[in-house]
């Protein structure tokens, strides 16, 4: 069953981690934090929502249309004062126009069809000059073969209906660009980056999150058993030792409003 974002018991699910610093010296390069409005848009957890927040933003808010995935982040960002979350839509955002300087959809859009009002829903509460960060999966980033940082590649060799499923809900990067620029936005950038997720010290404590089916939605697809039999074709592949460093690969596309 795919991952319900409403259910109570998956509120932690993606709280868990620390956000890479490389993926905020790269936030950095396009634009200054320092003092800025933030939304963080489909905030799931609050991980980047908090790593804005230390970075130094005035205030950042956290947004998402579950109010479970809220309460997690509420519960894990607890005490940063220049933190703040609210329920919301990507198609109808309650804020008012130019309310931001800066905004991010990270791992978002697969979510939505609708990229032509998601975009400019952005574009209305940016000010001008504000800067989008859109950070997602393209069907060819799914693609990529298995291999020691790159581990999600072995979800899909070992269940390669995964890697059709996963594809199908993917926009191309082609559409992305597209829908950005008839949104009003010029893009800046385009990037592949590779985000390191995860340190383990052994193969134990990575079949150990995934066994809780820990921040990857794709995991929700496969029943127990197939879980436990990928977590054991992993450890085939990559053995029980260590340590193993988890790399993710996606596409940024940086834009501009004008």
């Amino acid at each position: 069953m795919p991952i319900n974002f409403h259910d109570s018991t998956n509120k932690y699910s993606y709280t868990a981690r620390t956000a890479d610093s490389r993926w905020i010296q790269l936030i950095w390069d396009f634009s200054a934090i320092q003092g800025k409005a933030v939304l963080d848009l489909g905030c799931g957890g609050g991980i980047y929502t908090r790593a804005l927040a230390l970075a130094g933003a005035r205030q950042v808010t956290g947004m998402d249309f579950s109010a479970e995935m809220l309460q997690g982040a509420e519960a894990d960002c607890r005490g940063i004062s220049n933190l703040s979350f609210r329920q919301g839509s990507a198609l109808n955002i309650p804020q008012p126009a130019e309310s931001y300087d800066l905004l991010l959809q990270r791992a978002l859009i697969h979510h939505i069809s609708e990229l032509d009002v998601c975009f400019r829903e952005a574009w209305r509460v940016l000010r001008p000059r504000g800067r989008l960060f859109v950070q997602d999966r393209t069907p060819e980033d799914c693609a990529l073969p298995g291999s020691a940082g790159h581990l999600r590649g072995y979800f899909f060799e070992k269940y390669p209906l995964l890697l059709t499923q996963e594809q199908a809900r993917r926009h191309p990067a082609e559409r992305v660009a597209g829908e950005l620029t008839a949104a009003g936005f010029e893009i800046i950038a385009e990037l592949k980056i590779w985000e390191h997720r995860r340190s383990y010290r052994h193969f134990g404590e990575l079949r150990a999150e995934l066994l809780q089916r820990q921040g990857r939605s794709i995991l929700h697809e496969l029943t127990d058993v197939e879980l436990s039999e990928l977590a054991d074709h992993m450890e085939e592949r990559l053995g029980s030792g260590g340590p193993i460093e988890e790399q993710d690969r996606w596409t940024m596309w940086v834009a501009e409003k004008r």
